[in-house]
């Protein structure tokens, strides 16, 4: 019996679902006779894999408005897909299947990316900046980008070896290039890969050029055709894009007399998890006298991430290593990034000499309010302009840096989740600086200093922006979060509680006392596969239809939906609609629900603080009081949550 025939049989049976049926067919119709792609396919039905064929085939792999995330190994690798493995393990092809990351998909992807870029930009040759991280298949889809863009009459720069995320956003603002691709999948497992699409301002791409691009992307079709055309052509970057990126983080430092001289005392214990961010933060530690000490089994590029359950900075797990080299050492602190660095996680030696780990809540506001107040202290900010200068958080972020704000007397932006809006908070102040003085419409080579007072004088200084999700910004230069740049201004703020003669966990203590104490968690319900992406539906449908009335006998006063209300930023802009809500409960804490835009799970924020009386500070006792009435709360809030939700996603 043929595959095909097998196969609708299995359908007939239930067995695979209609969808990825249709699916299946097409690729099986596309693949030539004798090919290894259509070699793994007759496997996967002779061995009767029901479940990974409706995972690989339940839908098409979406082009969202970030790009693309998703399994380029299997569950089940067929023996067409092993092939001859790579030096690391890996198969030789990249899975078969419509909802996998695979050259198909890739391909669609570039070439609708690259065929916009021709329409938006008719009077010239259009260019795209390429980079990819560590893992599997990455130098490959990365080179596979190139030549399609080519065949599109599309120039491409690529970086000769594997890149940080932040430094294509920075390169592509720096080569004026309309476009660039940063192939990586954040700190997803290592089956994962995924493409993100960046639009000519260096930050992700938003809307409308979003909807265009992913309409365009829909309606594309590989063609396998690589020969460039339009005399379209590749160049490889390397030495002189990496100065430039490491000169524009040494602009991030604001007191670099103090970072300097209390350098030789810091001891701090970086790893990059296997991934891109040795490439870029231990020469700018270095520049300014910090010798990191590294964890050498996680200093090696290696896809496969075989010291970590998962390289993602968040988990304790993936600082396990650099926690137990820093007690060998007596270090101030352990900082890990993940493989395309753009995250930062921390652990704080405490007065007991063990490592406690802080959240990106935690992290960033200790780099807020260092750099706001010093600043202040430096006479930067001042009466006359503060209004003119802002902090940047998502909604889902600590409100302590929005009372940190306050405080300061600057802006506080609320925006959705996901750093590309807090680039477009960026671009729009940038666009405005321009079009309020002419003199700047050399915006992007101009000084950082000369675009300081700028904004600070007719338009609104970025000063730092952040995210819960370990993600950190602090100059306008780079559009995306930067784990480089988080190294940076996160070990100058260590100095800087060094210089006062206390730990960095003092300095957290220092800020709650003054601001009040805030605390919040996130509780993720992951449902993978074709079921789970039903089950998440469901579940965001019916918070969506009917949202809880009460929490753990708390009345929830109101509902922020963000997908039908309509709510607009501080500057008056509206925000995008997006399935999110928010409950306010009567306590004045708060619940947030919202599915993972990268990964197949559903997030739950949860937000407590209790503020000192007006005029006044905590006590070091009082404060401890405050933590634990506030943690054990918090700590209550995600049971009762849980199991109402899972109770959603099975009705």
């Amino acid at each position: 019996m043929s595959t095909i025939s097998t196969l609708q049989q299995m359908a007939q049976s239930g067995a695979i679902l209609p969808e990825a049926s249709t699916n299946f067919e097409a690729f099986y119709q596309a693949s030539a006779e004798g090919s290894w792609c259509r070699a793994s396919l007759d496997e996967l039905v002779a061995g009767a894999h029901a479940t990974e064929i409706n995972d690989r085939f339940f839908k098409q792999l979406a082009f969202g408005t970030g790009g693309l995330r998703g399994r380029t190994i299997g569950r089940v690798v067929t023996s067409a897909e092993k092939g001859t493995p790579g030096a690391l393990g890996a198969p030789e092809h990249p899975c078969v299947g419509s909802n996998a990351m695979n050259d198909f998909n890739v391909e669609k992807a570039i070439r609708g990316l690259c065929r916009y870029l021709c329409v938006q930009f008719p009077d010239i040759r259009p260019a795209v900046v390429l980079a990819h991280d560590t893992r599997h298949f990455s130098r490959h889809f990365a080179e596979l980008c190139a030549k399609v863009a080519n065949n599109e009459g599309v120039d491409a720069h690529l970086f000769s070896a594997e890149r940080s995320t932040p430094q294509l956003s920075y390169t592509v603002r720096l080569l004026n290039a309309q476009a660039g691709v940063m192939i990586t999948a954040s700190h997803n497992p290592p089956h994962d890969n995924g493409f993100k699409a960046y639009f000519d301002d260096g930050g992700q791409v938003v809307e409308p050029h979003a909807t265009n691009i992913v309409q365009e992307v829909n309606r594309t079709m590989p063609s396998g055709a690589v020969t460039p055309v339009n005399g379209a052509t590749t160049r490889i970057l390397g030495d002189a894009e990496d100065k430039a990126y490491l000169d524009a983080l040494a602009t991030l430092v604001l007191d670099a007399p103090m970072f300097q001289q209390q350098a030789p005392a810091l001891k701090v214990v970086f790893t990059p998890i296997h991934g891109t961010g040795a490439i870029s933060s231990l020469p700018i530690l270095s520049r300014f006298g910090v010798e990191a000490i590294t964890v050498p089994e996680q200093m090696q590029p290696d896809g496969r991430f075989p010291t970590v359950k998962s390289p993602n900075p968040e988990n304790g797990e993936a600082l396990a290593m650099g926690i137990a080299l820093a007690k060998q050492h007596g270090a101030d602190a352990v900082l890990a990034t993940d493989p395309d660095c753009d995250r930062m996680g921390v652990a704080l030696r405490n007065a007991q000499g063990d490592y406690e780990l802080i959240s990106g809540n935690q992290i960033g506001s200790i780099m807020a309010h260092y750099r706001v107040s010093a600043l202040v202290q430096q006479g930067v900010l001042h009466q006359g302009n503060k209004a003119h200068a802002c902090l940047i958080k998502t909604f889902v972020t600590t409100d302590l840096q929005a009372a940190i704000a306050a405080k300061f007397g600057i802006k506080l932006i609320n925006t959705l989740t996901g750093f590309k809006y807090i680039g477009a908070k960026m671009r729009q102040y940038e666009q405005e600086l321009v079009s309020a003085n002419a003199s700047f419409v050399d915006y992007r080579t101009r000084n950082e200093a000369d675009k300081r007072a700028g904004h600070l004088g007719k338009g609104c200084y970025f000063i730092f922006g952040g995210e819960e999700s370990y993600g950190y910004s602090g100059g306008d230069y780079v559009r995306d979060k930067d784990a480089n740049a988080a190294v940076l201004m996160f070990v100058e703020a260590l100095a800087f509680a060094k210089s006062q003669g206390i730990s960095c966990l003092d300095y957290l203590d220092q800020i709650y006392a003054e601001f009040g104490y805030y605390k919040e968690s996130l509780g993720n319900i992951v449902m993978e596969g074709a079921e789970g992406a039903a089950k998440i539906k469901r579940m965001l449908d019916s918070f969506d239809k009917k949202p809880p009335t009460e929490i753990m006998g708390l009345r929830v006063t109101r509902v922020q939906n963000f997908a039908k209300d309509t709510l607009h930023d501080i500057d008056g802009v509206e925000i995008p609609k997006e399935l999110m809500l928010i409950l306010h409960l009567e306590n004045g804490a708060r619940v947030a629900v919202r599915g993972s835009g990268t990964e197949p799970k559903v997030k739950f924020y949860f937000f407590a603080h209790e503020n000192p009386a007006a005029g006044s500070s905590y006590t070091p006792e009082e404060l401890a009081l405050v933590k634990g009435r506030i943690n054990s709360f918090i700590a209550d809030l995600w049971p009762v949550v849980e199991k109402d939700a899972i109770t959603r996603a099975n009705s």
